[in-house]
């Protein structure tokens, strides 16, 4: 295909909504079946309702792979789409339509510090002792990173798994980048606190909290068998104690579900945890009439309201907070991407290098054998 951009974004910007809706359909029509969209259920709606399959990161991938589609254009992020190239075929060419469309959680752990962290725990534990996990929430380099250590990647539905796995294999386990999903798989599983710690990627040297090593010291790192990163979502810390317990009060025998990301203690006053499949799965199975609170980002739970109205549904906050780099990805850059693909102009394409793809293969499979 061509690399001259046939079309320019700034063309796009003042299309009303009903040209932009004509034009994505025309150019989906075009490409036919050399074409996939794939829409992350945190995309808005204007986006979403182009896609041909709806799902997290992992599943939608996974459809990539077992399609035969030249062109995936993966309206999520930018970690999503790494994924997409790590597991399709060399013939699959994927697209994200703005590139700056990132996660603010996967940019907490880059792979220099994640291995200056390692360096030091292993320093102290030995490499024989300890694995690296890896949320599928992170870098393609990070994901490679643990394949190269004998670790595996995780999903918010798999990490009780992968972490009982990993701790049964050496004892001890590094995971990055959330802090949450972490503890609150661990926690569950029944590990006590104090052999959970966190590793603060920005510790200075001589900190207030001891020093350079993620503020911990040696005995810490030497008796904890979970070690995070503090790493976060932004969406997700939204969400507070006091949030669950003002709809407590207000409506009786209302169903609080969340995700595991929030932190720890919006987890324990919560009905149910768990990841954003089993949160629609949940809801879409659950009885008419039912009430629910839902802690997860925002367009989702608009998108159950509309889809699921037998049912009473609320936003868990009174603060709305929607994924600002999933909203990135908007009809504008959508059409703008697509349209150039019917000239013959690969935009944004997401190239992950092949000995980083190779790497970051290991660690996902090693995730789907468990």
């Amino acid at each position: 295909m061509a690399t001259n951009k046939s079309h320019l974004l700034e063309d796009y910007l003042d299309l009303s909504a009903d040209d932009l809706d004509k034009r994505i359909i025309i150019a989906k029509e075009t490409m036919g079946r050399r074409l996939l969209i794939l829409g992350h259920h945190y995309q808005q709606d204007d986006v979403i309702k182009f896609a041909d399959f709806r799902g997290d990161s992992l599943k939608l991938s996974q459809e990539a792979a077992k399609s035969d589609r030249e062109f995936i254009v993966f309206c999520g992020v930018h970690f999503m789409a790494e994924t997409a190239d790590i597991i399709t075929g060399e013939h699959q060419k994927v697209i994200l339509p703005d590139i700056t469309a990132g996660c603010s959680m996967a940019d907490m752990a880059n792979l220099y510090k994640v291995e200056n962290a390692w360096k030091d725990i292993t320093h102290i534990v030995g490499e024989h002792n300890i694995l690296p996990v890896t949320y599928i929430n992170s870098s393609a380099d990070l994901k490679a990173f643990c394949g190269r250590k004998g670790g595996s990647v995780c999903t918010s539905s798999s990490a009780e798994r992968i972490i009982r796995w990993a701790l049964g294999e050496h004892g001890k386990i590094f995971f990055f980048p959330d802090e949450h999903l972490g503890r609150n798989s661990a926690v569950k599983m029944g590990i006590p606190e104090e052999e959970i710690i966190v590793w603060r990627r920005d510790e200075p040297m001589g900190g207030p909290m001891g020093g350079p090593m993620g503020g911990n010291d040696k005995e810490k790192i030497k008796k904890a068998r979970i070690i995070l990163w503090d790493g976060f979502c932004s969406v997700h810390m939204l969400f507070l104690p006091k949030h669950v317990e003002y709809f407590r009060e207000r409506y009786p025998g209302i169903n609080v579900i969340v995700h595991p990301e929030c932190r720890r203690e919006v987890v324990e006053l919560s009905d149910l945890c768990g990841s954003t499949e089993y949160i629609i799965n949940r809801i879409k199975e659950s009885p008419a009439g039912t009430a629910w609170a839902i802690g997860t980002e925002i367009n989702l739970v608009n998108r159950l309201r509309k889809e699921q109205p037998d049912k009473t549904i609320f936003f868990l906050s009174p603060t709305v907070c929607l994924c600002s780099t999933m909203y990135r990805i908007d009809p504008q850059h959508l059409c703008w991407a697509l349209e150039n693909l019917v000239e013959g102009t690969v935009v944004n394409q997401i190239i992950v290098p092949e000995e980083e793809k190779r790497w970051a293969r290991v660690a996902l499979e090693r995730m789907l054998a468990l």
